[in-house]
């Protein structure tokens, strides 16, 4: 196939992998401030943008141990945007990933384990997971046209549930993390659906029942609805 040829072939669309993404409030100062991290400039998706910790989802994420599950409120909702075990599965994902990129348990003390894979510094840490912590908040899928494509999964949780506010050293993906109020967040290099997100958490400050927004593209226009 010619050069030409091949740019103008229809390109296939990446199919969404799926991902989970915490945002942790913390509110012992005078205004709630959300905890964000900058991705380093060399990354191919979103570099440069803040984001809240996040990736997506791996094997081990359904068979780590957790010290508490997901509440029943949590879980029904959860179950409408991910049937089966992926819904605790994602919980445990945006738990771990938070420790990966951000070095902070969202957690309960229990006694070290052994494990293999991405768990292993996690459970070394002498905890498990704290699922009960966790409120689904959000769901977003990106667009078709985008090279890396992820269907989010948005947890909330608040600060004072961590087993610690001091950060592990080394967390690689972020290049800064900050505890950063609304307005400053608000005035930050964000995409679309952190912007969305970070609304939300002022939002479900005053109104935690809200309705769950879901974000996506309906014949290439952003569609926002609710689960």
């Amino acid at each position: 196939m010619s050069d030409d040829a091949a740019a103008s072939a229809p390109q296939r669309t990446v199919r969404p992998r799926h991902a989970a993404t915490l945002l942790i409030v913390r509110r012992d100062g005078p205004k709630p401030r959300v905890l964000m991290g900058r991705r380093h400039a060399t990354h191919n998706f979103m570099p440069d943008k803040w984001v809240f910790p996040g990736g997506r989802i791996d094997p081990s994420d359904y068979r780590a141990p957790f010290a508490t599950d997901l509440s029943p409120e949590v879980e029904a909702k959860l179950h409408v945007a991910a049937p089966g075990a992926r819904g605790r599965a994602l919980a445990m994902a945006a738990i771990r990933e938070t420790f990966e990129e951000a070095g902070l348990l969202l957690a309960k003390a229990a006694p070290p384990r052994t494990a293999v894979g991405p768990w292993r510094e996690f459970l070394a840490q002498g905890a498990l997971a704290d699922l009960a912590a966790l409120r689904f908040v959000g769901r977003a899928v990106t667009p078709p046209f985008v090279h890396k494509r992820f269907d989010a999964r948005f947890f909330m949780a608040d600060a004072e549930r961590l087993t610690s506010l001091e950060r592990q050293p080394d967390c690689g993906e972020l290049d800064q993390i900050d505890w950063l109020d609304i307005d400053d967040a608000l005035g930050l290099d964000l995409a679309d659906v952190t912007r969305m997100m970070v609304s939300e958490v002022v939002a479900r400050l005053d109104n935690p029942n809200l309705p769950i927004p879901f974000m996506r593209m309906i014949r290439r226009k952003r569609h926002i609805s609710h689960i």
